[in-house]
Order: structure tokens, then sequence, then C-alpha cells
């Protein structure tokens, strides 16, 4: 079994965390549950401060671990569907844009999957990634769907031994 926490980051200003998102983070840090055999962060600044602060709480000093895959080369388009949706929720953008969210949520369904191929058997990783891109990676790779995440929510993804997955969504 291997378990993957995917949370959004906190609140943000641009591309950097805000006052109020540094509280955030620090505030879930300190119910966080480790220990984590490795951190990864979406490449954004945002997400990466928040996984730094997160891994300050539990006490580890290891290299955060960078994954591009979980972010959208197209967040415009995401932007689009969202308008057009008038929601955030996967299954309403894909009602507006099915070809280009399907096609989403294999490409972060796969780096989710990336993930948990470099966590050891019984481990576990905290993933900082962003809405619509983290539910699509989860979407993507369980077929699981789940609500929008709110800033710093998350879901644990756990990986059974038969390559089976559960789903849960964290306070």
């Amino acid at each position: 079994m291997k378990t993957v926490e995917v949370r959004r980051h906190t609140d943000n200003d641009g591309d950097r965390l805000s006052e109020e998102g540094v509280h955030q983070a620090r505030q879930i840090g300190a119910a966080l549950c480790p220990p984590y055999d490795l951190f990864v962060s979406s490449g954004a600044q945002r997400a990466t401060e928040t996984v730094r602060i997160w891994q300050q709480a539990v006490g580890d000093d290891s290299p955060i671990q960078q994954e591009p895959g979980l972010r959208s080369d197209d967040e415009d388009r995401w932007r689009q569907a969202y308008e057009r949706a008038g929601s955030g929720r996967l299954a309403d953008m894909r009602d507006v844009e099915p070809g280009f969210v399907d096609a989403e949520c294999a490409d972060r369904g796969a780096a989710l999957g990336g993930v948990f191929d470099r966590i050891p058997a019984g481990g576990s990783a905290l993933v900082c990634g962003h809405s619509p891109t983290n539910e699509a990676a989860v979407l993507g790779l369980t077929g699981v769907s789940i609500e929008p995440l709110g800033k710093g929510a998350g879901v644990r993804v756990v990986r059974n031994d038969d390559d089976t997955y559960a789903v849960q969504v964290l306070g």
C-alpha cells in the first residue's frame, strides 16, 4: 500500500502566498500526519512555498521534488471552461470542453501515478498543486470524481497492493 495526500495550495497573491496563505499553511501543517517519504510541488511558487511550510511543520528538510505534470500548460483554457460551465466541478466543465477535460484528466492522472511510482512500498507523499488540476489528477488516476478543493483542502489517495485505489476527502 502507498498513500499520497494531494492538497491545494493555500491563499495566494499571484504566484506567492499571501500573509493569510502563510497562516493557513501553518495551521494545516500542525495537523498533518507524518512521516512522508516524499514532498512534491507542482512547480508553481505558491505550491512550493506551501509545501515548504508543511515540511517545516513536520520537521523534515528533505528536498522538495517538482512534478510539473500536476500543473496544466493551459490554465487559460481551464478558466474559460470554468466561466462557460459556471462551475468548478469537473463534470460541468467536461460538459462544455469534453475533449480538453478528458485529456487533462489523463495527463494529470499519469503525473500523479508517477508520484506513486516514486514512493517506497508502505510509504507516503505530500503533494501540493492546484484546482481543478488536483481534481483532474485524482479522476484520471482513480476514476473517482471529487468536488472542487478549497485553498489548503485535500484528499488522501491510497493505492492498494492490488492496484486499486481508495480516495478520502480530508477536512
